[in-house]
């Protein structure tokens, strides 16, 4: 039996830089989510930029039906992102995913593996206004609700839905709202997400990612 091959992760290069999120991950060009894939990054790419030193993040498509998409990687090195085509979700599921990958990339301790959600301080005005919000549940057992209260996924979902929010895209507008009306587990209502929402965007602001030419958004 060959011994098991594990995927590459993405090079390294020079000295970190502040880089638009265009050059940090590379859609699929063929696939028949590059139009959504492209709004949902250039909605991201509105509110920051990302310090990194990575070659650029594959982002592949697939067809799995268990999960709208995954955040792979080893250690601290990204491996890609993979969003699901299947669900109509994929634009929520590339976010959410972007989310993990900023996460991880801002900070990563090597002795403890915490990302910077969970203990860089730029992020713990965040986590003070996410400790407040409703606790969606999922279905299933104990250990996934655990998972789905997690800092870094509940940082990964309110990342996506902040993102959706400020997007000014039509399209990204329509689906936060149907998920909304649904009352979709991932995604808060409005009332009760606006401060947080705030916060997610400060948190960028105090990491030097973005450039405040307008006041946040209220």
């Amino acid at each position: 039996m060959g011994q098991r091959r594990y995927p590459e992760c993405v090079g390294r290069e020079g000295k970190p830089r502040l880089r638009s999120l265009e050059e940090v991950v590379a859609l699929p060009r063929r696939s028949p989510l590059a139009a959504e894939l492209q709004c949902a990054l250039a909605a991201a790419s509105r509110l920051h930029g990302l310090r990194s030193d990575l070659s650029p993040v594959p982002v592949v498509a697939t067809a799995t039906i268990s999960e709208a998409g995954a955040y792979r990687f080893r250690k601290r090195d990204p491996i890609d992102l993979r969003v699901s085509r299947v669900g109509g979700r994929s634009a929520l599921g590339f976010l959410h995913e972007l989310g993990h990958l900023l996460d991880h990339q801002i900070f990563y301790d090597r002795k403890t593996r915490a990302w910077a959600s969970v203990v860089h301080q730029a992020f713990a005005p965040w986590r003070d206004a996410a400790a407040l919000l409703e606790k969606r549940v999922l279905p299933g057992g104990h250990s996934r609700q655990r998972y789905f209260q997690s800092v870094h996924e509940v940082w990964a979902r309110s990342y996506a839905q902040t993102v959706m929010l400020r997007s000014e895209d039509g399209a990204l507008s329509r689906q936060l709202e149907k998920l909304q009306v649904e009352d979709d587990a991932h995604i808060w209502q409005a009332e009760q997400f606006a401060p947080v929402a705030i916060e997610v965007e400060l948190v960028f602001e105090r990491l030097g990612l973005r450039q405040l030419s307008l006041p946040l958004a209220a």
